[in-house]
């Protein structure tokens, strides 16, 4: 490469390397790398000639800013008679025009001391510079550490925060005073999640920097139920084809909130087509790349750049800076490089000395009031990149200084040798950067960690946007990655003017709305997690939180209530005296037996009449005072299962049921054997006498005894507990224990109803006045019909239900029997007296 050379400080540079340089003697050189322009000439790919007069375009005045921060901070440096009384720091700083290949041959001329200046007014090569502040661009940085790091030579970045530069055995030789990407990335997750924002959306920059820092937030966002609906990269090449669908993604998706992670140039880009297409309805994530970066935006873009919220780099006064900054002139400094460029850029105006009415800019001057109308570049309210390069020079400063400070003897490298001061070696220098320990006359206590990172801190800015479209930086929160998990952010929302038109009100982004307790979350088939129906618990399980994930199902003898939000005890359900149905059965239990001890009391008192008599009054009396057993029976069916009332049940109703059935049946038979003994010849009735028929009741009973004898031996019925419908309730019921037992207690009543009904069905037309049979043949009947019925209605009865069947197949067959045998012989005795007599019984 060659250098053209003229009077003044500047040189133009001919060849491969368009940029031009500022440099300043001093007896250590500190390199900078700063992307002045933003757009480099596109190569020659053919390789067959040297380009001549190419130059870069387009002037950042934010990056010249960066730039004249530098050279202050020396010249800072240089008048302080504490921290290096004895050396004079000078400069060599270079325009990257924003691009690598352009960014490396810099760097290599920096270092290798093919960059050539002016002194007085002749063309040198500059000496080879042992440390390089920048450069601003990850991607950059990278291909420089990367070159740079096999030389042993130190870069101190003042913007560049891949993460991925936080590898120490690649990039051992790099160190930077702005964060990594990596805790900017748990920044914004810390965010998302603060604010329930679960369905997002993010564009990143075709870089290192932007592909890096997405990754670093997809992985912070796993295991957090945040979930991305789309992920579009901007491309270097600004393709308007690409950029218009990229932003008609955005306006097609429902997440509310877009997170970027590029740099202001292609921001820039995107905003345009976002003007065009009107997407209004946004919260918009800005990273530190372009969080406080205005003048990158037109004002059309403005009104839908209200209300976004950035993670900006820690900002700081930088005292006279502003003062310095605005001594910039093209009249006093004609040869300083940029100067000119700059000088154009601020005033929009051209300082061409061949200008004509014909040109597009009108002329300059030179005398425009800088401070009046610099705008970005003058502007020092919001210094924080511009810190992170004083930070940066004073930290090289610090090193050397401490440099000078070694004792011989107790150096830090081999047998304690202190570093020679006269020659500064990149690889000493390296180690003493990496140990620098110092406070900035800001206040700020400056460090480097083991891989040659700072401690993190952000400060989270909200666009507020004013009706004359003037933008104004509010910091509304921060974030301090020292203070540890769930303390590092800090954010006041009443201070939050929120985008896309959600003004004063938290925006909503969610892919579905939260499922409220009761129910639990079920992910819709083939999309993220964040998309889900809310489903019911099921019955016996619960959810009490939003957005459960799943149903827990409630403990043993607990159910769920109808919402589905606690558990609650189960009803335990049988048949008590407080239910309604309990309280019936129990009144018609006592009203049968009531009624019964009334008719036996009836049938004693009247016992010498001539139809007690006739009717067999011990076996009348017999059965009235069965029949009250059977009526009472009842109630002990009524109430809690316990082991004793379980095995009563059933054999007090089985033995007094045989009882009754057993008089019924020996009553039937004496009336058959009555008139057939009243033919001549027959001697029947010596046989069916008093004794044969106690006999015969007493052995129908014993069959009965041994029966549940054995019944309750082998398999008595106990108390058991089951679930009722849907599992809301627990049943206790008494189990019948042994189902055999069970059907011959029932079939052997069973037997002895069917004989006595047919003994009685044949009897009914027998010659007599008053002829019991027909009575018996009625209850019998009646007494089968319910025991019929009874079967499938108490297999088909629930829970209590089943108890209540079978009381009142109980009650209705002691009535039957009562009312059927009882009820005409009462009618006699009680109303017509007159026919209680032996000639009406006789009579024919």
């Amino acid at each position: 490469m060659a250098r053209v050379c003229g009077a003044g400080l500047s040189c133009g540079l001919q060849g491969r390397y368009f940029s031009e340089s500022l440099y300043k003697e001093g007896d250590v050189i500190i390199g900078g790398l700063f992307p002045v322009h933003n757009e480099a000439p596109a190569p020659d790919h053919a390789f067959t000639e040297i380009q001549q007069g190419a130059h870069c375009q387009g002037v950042d005045l934010r990056s010249y800013r960066w730039l004249k921060a530098m050279i202050f901070t020396v010249e800072e440096i240089n008048r302080d008679p504490v921290l290096l009384p004895n050396v004079t720091l000078g400069y060599l700083v270079a325009d990257t025009c924003l691009a690598e290949g352009t960014t490396l041959s810099a760097a290599l001329a920096l270092v290798t001391g093919q960059e050539e200046t002016v002194s007085a007014s002749e063309c040198n090569r500059a000496p080879m510079v042992p440390v390089i502040v920048g450069d601003a661009r990850s991607s950059a940085s990278i291909v420089v550490a990367d070159t740079l790091g096999v030389f042993d030579i130190p870069m101190v970045s003042y913007f560049a925060s891949c993460a991925c530069l936080s590898d120490s055995h690649r990039f051992h030789s790099f160190l930077r005073t702005v964060p990594s990407d990596a805790f900017q990335a748990k920044a914004i997750a810390r965010l998302l999640r603060l604010l329930d924002w679960t369905w997002v959306g993010v564009v990143a920059g075709d870089d290192e920097y932007g592909k890096s820092g997405v990754q670093l937030l997809l992985k912070e966002l796993e295991h957090t139920g945040i979930c991305i609906d789309y992920l579009e990269l901007i491309p270097k090449s600004h393709s308007q084809s690409r950029i218009r669908q990229t932003v008609e993604r955005i306006q097609s998706s429902t997440a509310r909130v877009v997170v970027t992670f590029a740099i202001a140039p292609d921001i820039e880009v995107l905003f345009k087509e976002v003007v065009v297409q009107n997407v209004t309805n946004r919260q918009w994530i800005a990273t530190e790349a372009w969080s406080t970066s205005i003048q990158f935006f037109d004002q059309a873009s403005i009104p839908f750049l209200a209300g976004t919220l950035g993670f900006a780099l820690r900002r700081a006064d930088i005292q006279g800076l502003g003062a310095y900054l605005a001594q910039l002139s093209p009249v006093k400094q004609p040869n300083e490089p940029f100067v000119k460029d700059v000088w154009e850029e601020i005033f929009g105006c051209s300082l061409a000395k061949d200008w004509q009415p014909s040109f597009k800019r009108p002329k300059c001057t030179g005398s425009e009031n800088v401070e009046k109308h610099g705008h970005i570049y003058i502007d020092v309210s919001q210094l924080r990149v511009t810190y992170n390069v004083y930070k940066a020079v004073y930290a090289i400063a610090n090193a050397i200084h401490n440099m000078m400070a070694c004792q011989p003897g107790r150096g830090p490298f081999e047998d304690g040798e202190c570093p020679d001061v006269t020659q500064i070696k990149p690889r000493e220098l390296l180690y003493y950067l990496h140990e620098v320990n110092f406070t900035t006359p800001v206040g700020e206590l400056v460090y480097f960690e083991d891989n040659g990172e700072p401690s993190a801190s952000y400060d989270i800015m909200n666009w507020h946007v004013d009706e004359s479209g003037a933008v104004h930086f509010i910091q509304v929160g921060q974030f301090d990655a020292a203070k540890g998990p769930g303390q590092e952010l800090n954010i006041n929302l009443e201070k939050v003017v929120w985008g896309g038109g959600w003004a004063e009100q938290v925006p909503v982004s969610v892919c579905s709305v939260s499922c409220p307790p009761g129910t639990r979350k079920a992910v819709q088939k083939g999309k993220p997690i964040c998309c889900f129906d809310c489903l019911p618990c099921a019955a016996g399980e619960i959810s009490n939180v939003t957005d459960s994930t799943e149903c827990s199902r409630c403990p043993e003898r607990f159910w769920s209530n109808t919402e589905r939000t606690r558990c609650i005890p189960k009803v335990v359900e049988f048949l008590s005296l407080q239910d309604t149905m309990g309280i019936v059965l129990t009144v018609l239990s006592v009203t049968g037996a009531t009624l019964t001890t009334t008719v036996l009391a009836a049938f004693f008192h009247h016992r010498e009449t001539p139809i007690v008599r006739a009717n067999n009054s011990e076996l009348s009396f017999l059965l009235l005072v069965s029949l009250t057993l059977c009526f009472l029976c009842a109630l002990v069916f009524i109430g809690r299962p316990a082991p004793w009332n379980c095995m009563l049940r059933h054999t007090l109703f089985g033995v007094s049921f045989v009882i009754c059935i057993a008089c019924v049946l020996s009553k039937t038979v004496v009336v058959l054997v009555a008139f057939r003994a009243s033919l001549p010849g027959s001697n029947l009735m010596q046989y069916f006498g008093p004794i044969q028929q106690r006999t015969g009741i007493f052995l129908c009973t014993m069959v009965q005894i041994v029966i549940c004898l054995l019944w309750l031996l082998m398999a008595p019925p106990l108390p058991t507990e089951s679930a009722g419908e849907l599992g809301a309730r627990v049943i206790l019921q008494c189990t019948v224990g042994s189902v055999v037992g069970f059907v011959l207690v029932l079939g052997y009543i069973g037997l002895l109803a069917v004989v006595c009904f047919l003994l009685a069905f044949f009897a009914r037309k027998l010659p007599d006045n008053f002829n019991e049979a027909k009575f018996i043949t009625f209850s019998m009947l009646i007494f089968c019909a319910v025991w019929i019925a009874f079967v499938p209605a108490y297999v088909s009865s629930p829970g209590k239900y089943t108890v209540a069947v079978e009381i009142f197949a109980i009650l209705a067959s002691s009535y039957g029997l009562l009312l059927c045998i009882f009820t005409p012989k009462c009618y006699i005795i009680l109303l017509k007296p007159e026919k209680n007599t032996k000639k009406n019984m006789m009579a024919r």
